[in-house]
């Protein structure tokens, strides 16, 4: 077969057409029907253009040819152009933080107790913000704007199994010590933590920063100082369910994210157990009995990087992750941390979080420095006061954030093209917008898997 101009303008035709309905067939899956929709117009917008140029005789044939393979040595050299670095962060905060200061510690702190008095008289600045979300209904109360009997009762027992594991963090050690080499054991924790079920896992070298100075919350005495002396941090995600995660603010979210509390818990419980059965010392850390700052910990052991909601984005699966740790005295071999300037250029120019946010809690401006580190630093104050008025954890944030959709080839292709061009970003975030929505609205309400 003779490959002409005409012949190759009807392969590109079909090329472009078969690939718009590849993308909206993937999307309809996803059930996002405006990008399915786009899709289909776009494929056959392109295709049919293409298409109709091979009416043209044949030298208009191969000017559309020629045209059509120029644009696209163009957008190629356009992945190497050094537009949208971004000034990457390599420190660590520079004072530990105290969990008895973070709002999920102070909210718990009942009025007219000791414990509430002596706290609010060294931080009255707290006082009056935190008493003003105590007087709205709370967390998966049947009193709040958007909560429902059947997933408040589905989100609470898996608060509960996470609370019932709480005390199991810990234990006793066997009395013979198993010997091996660090990368054997590195090896070996990392198969092991993806058998009971994580995603993904790395080991970081604990720092001061990563751990908190005093009890705030879960095992111990509150307000005790904090001494861990444990060298390793093993960090790992579990995934949270993409089509929940778009029911942001709505309970699916919240009943999506206490099971996978759940599981991280499960991992963790479970692998510093087998940890112990080697004779080293290991501790899980799991929601509501932490000891270290857990996103701390997963950048360090080279997972992801902290984006402008102030959460770990991870290559794959962007911030729809929990995440786990168990500290230990196990022999291993850390992962390097790379601080990544594509998520930290995205996060700069996207702002698609900031501008969803229903409590205006993330800024919209530029990284300030912070303890020490460059960052953009949420209002958790006023995030955790709408959970208290609609009676879910939100996660609006999470759901409208270009980097949580779905592990699959056309996104995966995208994050390519993100990690490796400032000008693919800036078109990337612009078809995002077009595809999914500026301000994408919350669907499937009332999911059930």
């Amino acid at each position: 077969m003779i490959l002409t101009s005409f012949n190759l303008l009807l392969f590109l035709a079909g090329l472009v057409f078969c690939a718009g309905l590849a993308f909206a067939v993937l999307s309809l899956f996803e059930r996002e029907y405006r990008a399915a929709g786009m899709g289909t117009m776009a494929g056959t917008a392109a295709g049919g253009l293409i298409l109709l140029s091979t009416l043209l005789d044949q030298n208009g044939e191969k000017i559309v040819l020629v045209s059509l393979l120029g644009i696209l040595a163009a957008s190629i050299l356009f992945l190497f152009l050094p537009l949208g670095r971004a000034t990457p962060e390599r420190g660590e905060p520079a004072n530990q933080v105290d969990e008895r200061d973070i709002i999920f510690a102070r909210a718990r702190l009942e009025p007219g107790t000791e414990t509430y008095r002596q706290y609010y008289q060294t931080h009255p600045e707290y006082q009056k913000i935190d008493d003003t979300s105590r007087r709205q209904p709370g967390l998966l109360d049947p009193g709040a704007r958007l909560t429902d009997p059947l997933h408040s009762a589905a989100t609470a027992a898996s608060f509960a199994l996470t609370e019932a594991l709480r005390e199991a963090v810990d234990g006793p050690l066997a009395l013979d010590q198993t010997q091996g080499s660090p990368q054997d054991f590195t090896q070996t924790v990392k198969k092991l933590a993806r058998y009971y079920g994580a995603l993904d896992c790395g080991i970081a070298i604990l720092q001061p920063a990563h751990i908190y100075s005093h009890i705030g919350r879960g095992s111990g005495t509150y307000g005790e100082a904090i001494n861990l002396s444990h060298r390793f941090g093993i960090a790992f995600t579990v995934e949270m369910n993409p089509t929940m995660v778009r029911a942001a603010p709505y309970p699916p979210l919240t009943m999506e994210s206490g099971k996978q509390y759940v599981e991280a818990a499960r991992v963790a419980v479970q692998l510093a157990a087998a940890i112990r059965e080697l004779g080293y010392p290991a501790r899980a850390h799991i929601d509501g009995n932490y000891r270290v700052i857990a996103p701390l910990v997963a950048r360090s052991a080279g997972l992801g990087e902290i984006g402008r909601m102030g959460l770990l984005l991870t290559p794959r699966q962007g911030p729809r992750v929990r995440i786990g740790v168990v500290t230990t005295d196990l022999p291993l071999i850390a992962d390097t941390y790379r601080p990544d300037e594509s998520v930290l250029d995205f996060c700069r120019i996207c702002k698609k979080c900031a501008q969803n946010c229903p409590s205006q809690s993330i800024p919209q401006g530029e990284r300030q420095i912070d303890n020490g580190v460059l960052r953009w630093k949420i209002k958790p104050e006023s995030c955790y006061h709408y959970w208290t008025i609609v009676g879910t954890d939100c996660g609006k944030c999470m759901a409208v954030c270009p980097y949580s959709h779905p592990d699959n080839w056309a996104h995966n292709l995208v994050r390519w093209g993100i990690r490796r061009s400032g000008v693919f970003r800036r078109a990337a975030l612009l078809l995002d917008d077009l595809f999914y929505g500026k301000k994408p609205p919350a669907r499937d309400r009332s999911f059930l898997p």
